[in-house]
C-alpha cells in the first residue's frame, strides 16, 4: 500500500473515530517502527491491553508494529496531522526541529538510569510544551539501554582510541570519534559485522541490544559498559483526538501511560542486563571504564554538551541547570 493510500485509509479512520459519540467505543490505530519481539512493543502492547480492560472496551488500541502503517519518519506527522491518533517515535530523531529533541542523545551527559531519569524530569516540561504547540500531547517515555564501547583489544588509556577506525552513524558519532582523537567511519547497522572483519573499523558505541542481536563476540572481543546515552522512545497522541475522550477516560489513559513509563524503564533495565550477559556468554570480557578513561570522555561530554547549548539557547540551558540541580 502506497503512503497515499495508508493516509486516507487512516485518515478514513480517525474521522469515524472522532465523529463519534462519546459513548460509543473508539478505536485508535498506532503505529509504532519496532517489531513485536522488542521490549518498547511489548511494553506499547500491555499499555493497549491496560486501556481497553480499565475502558471496557470503550477505548480500543490497535498496535502496528515493525513499520507496517507508517515508516518511522512518517509517524509523528501522521499522529500530528490527525492521519492516526497516537504512535511512538525515537524523540531524538525530532532533534533537527529542535535541539531540546536530542538532549538525551548527548554523550556522556546523563551515563546511567539514574541520571538519564533525572534528564527526562528536567526536559519534559519543554518537549512537553514543543510539542503541544503541534498539537500533541506527551504520554510517556522509555529509553533504550545505554551506549556503550566495543574494541578489538583492551583500551584503559583514552590514547589507545586516537587513530583508531571509529564506526560513525550520525553527525552526533562523527564528533564523538573526533574528540576522542578516532577516524570517524560511515557504516550502517546491517553493515558492522563485514566492517569490523576487513578492517574498516576497529571500534564502535552501541547498545548491548545492538551489540548481542549483531552476535558482536565474532568480530570484537572488549566491552566497555560507558553507558554514554540513553536515548528514549516516545508515545505521542493527537490533543484533539485525547481532548474528545471523556475527562475520565483522559485521567485513565494518563495513569495508565505511567504506569507503562514506569514498567518500561524497568524493562529497559532488564533489556541491559540480559544483553550483556548474552555479550559475557559468547565470550567477550564486560568492564567498566577506567579512571582514566572515565575522566576523559565526561571531558568529551562537556564539550559535547556545550556545543549543544550554543544550539539551544537560554531554553537549553534551563534545561541543563534544572538537571544538575538534581
Amino acid at each position: 500500500m502506497s503512503i497515499i493510500s495508508r493516509q486516507i485509509v487512516a485518515g478514513a479512520v480517525l474521522t469515524a473515530t472522532l465523529g463519534a459519540a462519546p459513548a460509543l467505543a473508539q478505536n485508535w490505530d498506532m503505529p509504532t517502527p519496532y517489531g513485536d519481539g522488542i521490549f518498547h512493543t511489548q511494553n506499547i502492547m500491555q499499555f493497549a491491553d491496560d486501556v481497553r480492560e480499565a475502558t471496557d472496551g470503550e477505548l480500543d488500541i490497535t498496535v502496528h508494529s515493525a513499520n507496517s502503517l507508517f515508516g518511522h519518519a512518517e509517524i509523528k506527522d501522521a499522529v500530528r496531522q490527525g492521519l492516526v491518533p497516537i504512535g511512538e517515535i525515537l524523540l531524538s530523531r525530532l532533534s533537527n526541529e529542535d535541539p531540546i529533541f536530542g538532549v538525551d542523545s548527548i554523550p556522556f551527559l546523563a551515563s546511567n538510569y539514574e541520571e538519564a531519569e533525572a534528564l527526562w524530569d528536567a526536559s519534559r516540561p519543554a518537549v512537553e510544551e514543543k510539542l503541544a504547540a503541534q498539537g500533541l500531547t506527551v504520554l510517556y517515555a522509555v529509553p533504550w539501554p545505554g551506549q556503550s564501547l566495543y574494541l578489538r583489544e583492551e583500551v584503559t588509556d583514552p590514547a589507545q582510541l586516537e587513530g583508531l577506525s571509529f564506526r560513525a552513524y550520525n553527525v552526533a558519532t562523527e564528533r564523538l570519534a573526533e574528540l576522542l582523537g578516532a577516524t570517524p567511519t560511515q557504516v550502517e547497522e546491517g553493515d558492522i559485522p563485514t566492517a569490523f572483519s576487513t578492517g574498516r573499523v576497529e571500534a564502535m558505541i552501541t547498545s548491548p541490544s545492538t551489540g548481542a542481536n549483531a552476535k558482536a563476540w565474532d568480530f570484537v572481543s572488549h566491552y566497555i559498559d560507558t553507558q554514554a546515552w540513553l536515548p528514549k522512545n516516545i508515545v505521542l497522541v493527537n490533543s484533539a483526538a485525547f481532548d474528545r475522550l471523556s475527562e475520565e477516560r483522559q485521567a485513565t489513559v494518563m495513569e495508565l501511560a505511567a504506569q507503562a513509563e514506569d514498567r518500561g524503564w524497568d524493562m529497559s533495565k532488564a533489556e541491559t542486563e540480559e544483553k550483556i550477559a548474552e555479550l559475557v556468554e559468547g565470550g567477550m570480557q564486560v568492564s567498566q571504564p577506567s579512571d582514566a578513561l572515565s575522566a576523559r570522555l565526561a571531558e568529551v561530554g562537556e564539550t559535547m554538551t556545550a556545543e549543544w547549548l550554543e544550539a539551544a539557547g537560554d531554553e537549553g540551558q534551563a534545561v541543563i541547570d534544572a538537571y544538575r540541580e538534581n
